[in-house]
This record gives structure tokens, C-alpha cells and sequence, in this order.
């Protein structure tokens, strides 16, 4: 399909470039660019959940400044 599109000249020439050192046409090469972009954008929505575990239970109270700095200077 045929489509107009509107592109900064300072990318043309970019893609212009580019397009001739692989030997591609910018369509192709805008193409490529395209199905990537999309499928990457569908990937962000499958997020795996992330991992849990036990730590055995806290060593310090943070609130409790005195137990928390004995914990860290080994007082």
C-alpha cells in the first residue's frame, strides 16, 4: 500500500544512506522498522510476575534507630 508520510529531512537522508549501504529500499528498511517497533510495543504487555521468597523474617527493627545502628557497627 501506498502511504504519504511526512519525514524530518535530516532522517531521509539517514535512511537514504542507510538504505543504500545494506542495499534495501527505504521502503523495506522503513518497513522492517515498522514491524519491529510494533512487536516490541505488544511484548511490553507481558510482564511476568515477579519472584517471591522468604527472607526468615527481619534481624532489626528500622524504626528502632539504637537496635538498628548496634546491628550495623556490631555494638
Amino acid at each position: 500500500m501506498k502511504t504519504p508520510l511526512n519525514i524530518d529531512d535530516t532522517v531521509m537522508r539517514e535512511l537514504k544512506r542507510e538504505a543504500a549501504r545494506q542495499g534495501r529500499t527505504m521502503s523495506e528498511l522503513v518497513e522492517t522498522a515498522l514491524r519491529r517497533l510494533l512487536s516490541s510495543q505488544r511484548k511490553w504487555g507481558r510482564i511476568p510476575a515477579l519472584p517471591t521468597f522468604r527472607s526468615g523474617g527481619t534481624l532489626v527493627d528500622v524504626a528502632d534507630r539504637d537496635a538498628l545502628y548496634h546491628a550495623m557497627e556490631g555494638r
